[in-house]
This record gives C-alpha cells, sequence and structure tokens, in this order.
C-alpha cells in the first residue's frame, strides 16, 4: 500500500508540466562535456572546469548586484549578497582539491589536445578581477578576438571597482576620503592612500559609531582573504602537475601565478591592522 511519502506518490507525468532536466537543460548542459581524446582525466579536467565557470558566473552575478546597492547607498543587502559570494568563493577552491589528484602523468595523456587554451583566457575570471580592482590594459588581449566580450571587459576598466564604490560611501556618511582618491581615473590599479587609511582607523577604532561600514569592510576582507587562497590553491596545483613548465596561454605558469600572490586588493584594510 502506498502512504504519501513513497516514490510511486512522486510526480511522474510531464507532458505538461516541466521536468527536472527540462528546466535544469540538463541535455545542453551535460552535452557541453566533449573531452578530445580517450584519455580518463580528461574528463575530470573538463568537468572541473565548467564547474568553476558556473560558479564564476554566480559571483560575478552577485558583485554586480551588491555594487549596484553600494552605488545607491544601500549596505544590508551588500552585505548578504557579499555573505554569499565568499561561501560561493569556498566552493571554487575546493575545485583545485579535486584536480590535484591528476597526477604528472595523467595531464600528459590528453595536454597537447588543447593547444594555447587557457584558464587565463576566460572573460569571467576577468570580470571578477576587473570588479575587485585588478586591472591592467594587457589582461584585455586574450580577448581582442572577442568583441562581444572584449567591449563588455573595456567598458568595464572604466567603471568603478567594489572599492571605488565602498570609498564613496565612506565619504557620503562624512569620513575625509580626498577628492583625488573618489574621483581617480579606476582604469588604473588603486594607489595606497594615507587619507583613506586615516578614515578606515576612525571606523575600526569606534566600530558602534559606524557598524555597517564595519561590517562592510570585514565583509571585502573575506572576499579578499578567500581569492588569495583560490589563487594559491591554483598555484600549488599547478606546481604539483606541471611544476615550472610554462602556462598553455603563454605565461610563465606557476611563476606568474606567485606573482599574482602579491597583488593586494583592499590596501588600507590589511594596513590598519598594524597601525590599531
Amino acid at each position: 500500500m502506498s502512504g504519501p511519502d513513497t516514490p510511486e506518490q512522486a510526480h511522474a507525468d510531464f507532458s505538461r508540466s516541466l521536468s527536472y532536466g527540462e528546466y535544469l537543460r540538463l541535455d545542453e548542459l551535460l552535452g557541453a562535456h566533449q573531452p578530445l581524446t580517450g584519455a580518463h582525466d580528461e574528463h575530470l579536467f573538463i568537468a572541473v572546469h565548467h564547474v568553476s565557470e558556473v560558479w564564476l558566473g554566480l559571483i560575478v552575478r552577485e558583485l554586480r548586484a551588491a555594487m549596484a546597492l553600494l552605488e545607491a547607498g544601500s549596505v544590508d543587502g551588500p552585505l548578504k549578497m557579499l555573505s554569499r559570494v565568499v561561501q560561493a568563493q569556498v566552493q571554487l577552491t575546493a575545485a583545485w582539491d579535486v584536480l590535484s589528484t591528476m597526477t604528472p602523468t595523467d595531464y600528459l595523456t590528453f595536454r597537447g589536445a588543447f593547444g594555447q587554451a587557457s584558464g587565463f583566457q576566460s572573460a569571467q575570471y576577468r570580470t571578477l578581477e576587473f570588479l575587485l580592482g585588478n586591472r591592467h590594459p594587457a589582461l584585455l588581449r586574450p580577448h581582442a578576438q572577442r568583441p562581444d566580450v572584449h567591449e563588455p571587459l573595456q567598458a568595464l576598466m572604466q567603471a568603478p571597482t567594489l572599492y571605488d564604490l565602498t570609498l564613496r560611501l565612506l565619504a557620503a556618511r562624512g569620513l575625509p576620503v580626498p577628492p583625488a582618491v573618489l574621483q581617480r581615473d579606476v582604469s588604473q590599479p588603486y594607489a595606497v592612500d594615507d587619507a583613506v587609511l586615516e578614515a578606515w582607523l576612525q571606523v575600526y577604532r569606534d566600530p558602534s559609531a559606524y557598524w555597517e561600514l564595519y561590517e562592510l569592510a570585514e565583509k571585502l576582507m573575506d572576499v579578499e582573504d578567500h581569492f588569495r587562497r583560490w589563487r594559491f590553491a591554483h598555484l600549488t596545483t599547478v606546481e604539483r602537475v606541471i611544476g615550472f613548465k610554462p602556462g598553455s596561454g603563454g605565461t610563465s605558469g606557476a611563476g606568474y601565478l606567485r606573482r599574482a600572490l602579491e597583488t593586494v586588493l583592499f590596501p588600507e584594510l590589511w594596513a590598519v591592522r598594524t597601525r590599531l
């Protein structure tokens, strides 16, 4: 006899409604998994990068939404969205643990099949970098052959970063952020400013008076902390699998990734720890 919680009670007729597979378009999603060789580990390699791109898409979407609210002067919504970004970053970083189960010999069984293709060419990762403030004109070059990708990235280079919008909010709340910082050329890397550090020191020395800004600062620290963890996990996996060979996209590989670890996105928030 069938009870209310037995498998027999589950909906089975999808002639007039969406099924799970149809809603998620699983035929298209899984159909994109197309290895170029018969190597066992190429399946792993593709799956990890597909999953990473899905998480990157979510992170970018949440960052854009958080930034739009910050620009409008709101903090509560961005805090929730940035919390989601951090949890997605955790999942993104965990993907390297799966990929690191691949040995150097495993990798060489299919490495020659994808030529110069590289994660360095990921438009979503580049978007993430630009939103967070890591900007350099040379980073646009891998996308030059795709106007549909290159033009939005070029426009993004001219838009305020997450940190720019945060500093504008500080100024709007009465903290002394210099006009030169608020009106800076956002297409250029951010330069440390002593007056901005002093503004953050006011926030950190009296959190109760600036609670929203204090929470926002700590959430930005979470985002950059996990961004660093992702980069370090990337470096470690690359060294483990290919050592110090050049990367497939033309970079020096592990050497390039080591230098990338030196990038600081929100410098005054790190410096404030020393000055408190």
